[in-house]
């Protein structure tokens, strides 16, 4: 009997003081209304056709159409793809963790780094950093970024306290900084003259970002809150910030202007029920402690929306199966909507036509 009350306490003082990567804060998210309105349930991603990067290569995080129309993915091991007809053509070996992707004003592709930052290509062994820093400090976890038309450049850096995970790691930074609420993401902008600065702060996990048709906002997703902001950038309201869209049913990740005026969003996965213990940081210690198999993690489902400026929701598709993996990104590029993943061994096309 002394020896199984030994192991109980053993174990209980495991679960209440062994050592953690995470340190929560009190969080009380809005009540999670689901599938419903809106964003009621489809299936019309089951129509849409998988297309595999070559040798098994995976994780086609987001794509970039150039001005000459050309498309290009790069994939978790950091190869360059160009989308050319039926299957992707490597084009260059880029290294790091490539993550957004946007064309510049000069013709050059501009690539959020997660490992080294914001950098500019223009060709096979071009690479070069545009932005690695700020006032003396790394850029810890650069994810999506846009570019204006005078070439600054606006992107976000999603936390400045876990450093973005190694290829295979168990602990995913947007896990552990959304399970914890650390608030130390933030947007920056690198004007033509090579400045850099933060221009918001307090974001849990910022991910996507995107500029309006006339520049005079950004629109920015954050992760952790399952919510849109919007940063003006011009006019009266220059320099504020509001919510865009708040509540939504699913983490957000890559924001994609359209410019039509019109924006697609990704889900990287549905609200997970755990949600209902951020209001006690203690309890979400103590299951860490469990380990990894009771841990929050991605749902697999997916789902995109197309939004207009105002906010009102144009179309929802889904993939309420989660056969494409965990969604990343959509945009239209001619007659097909492009949808990106995080992990997979592909991204996907749906013909517009297909579409409701």
């Amino acid at each position: 009997m002394r020896i199984i009350l030994i192991l109980l306490l053993i174990g209980l003082g495991y679960l209440a003081f062994w050592p953690v990567p995470v340190e929560p804060v009190a969080y009380e998210p809005p009540k999670d209304a689901g599938f419903t309105g809106d964003f009621a349930p489809n299936d019309v991603l089951d129509k849409a056709v998988t297309v595999s990067l070559p040798d098994g290569d995976f994780g086609p995080e987001d794509i970039a159409v150039m001005k000459d129309g050309t498309v290009y993915t790069t994939s978790h091991t950091g190869v360059l793809y160009r989308i050319d007809g039926a299957a992707p053509v490597e084009v260059d070996r880029l290294n790091g963790r490539p993550l957004g992707l946007k064309a510049g004003p000069d013709d050059a592709l501009y690539i959020s780094d997660s490992f080294r930052g914001v950098m500019r290509w223009s060709g096979p062994g071009t690479l070069e950093p545009v932005a690695d820093e700020i006032d003396g400090a790394p850029i810890v976890y650069a994810n999506q970024l846009d570019v204006a038309r005078d070439g600054t450049i606006f992107f976000s850096n999603s936390s400045d306290r876990f450093a973005p995970e190694t290829m295979g790691g168990t602990k995913p930074t947007s896990v552990l900084t959304i399970w914890e609420q650390s608030d130390t993401g933030y947007v920056a902008r690198r004007t033509p003259d090579g400045q850099i600065s933060k221009i918001a702060q307090g974001f849990v996990y910022t991910n996507g970002v995107a500029l309006s048709p006339d520049e005079d906002f950004l629109l920015i997703a954050e992760t952790g809150r399952a919510r849109i902001h919007r940063l003006w950038l011009q006019g009266p309201k220059a320099g504020t910030q509001e919510v865009f869209l708040d509540n939504l049913p699913g983490y957000p990740d890559n924001i994609e202007a359209q410019g039509d005026g019109t924006y697609w969003l990704a889900f990287a996965s549905p609200r997970v029920p755990s949600e209902a213990l951020m209001p006690y940081p203690f309890l979400r210690k103590v299951l860490w402690r469990l380990g990894p198999k009771v841990r929050p993690a991605p749902i697999h489902r997916g789902m995109l929306i197309q939004f207009d400026g105002d906010g009102a929701i144009l179309r929802t598709v889904q993939d309420p199966d989660g056969r494409l993996g965990i969604t990343t990104g959509g945009k239209v590029v001619g007659n097909h909507l492009y949808i990106t993943t995080l992990d997979s061994l592909w991204f996907a096309r749906l013909p517009v036509a297909e579409m409701p």
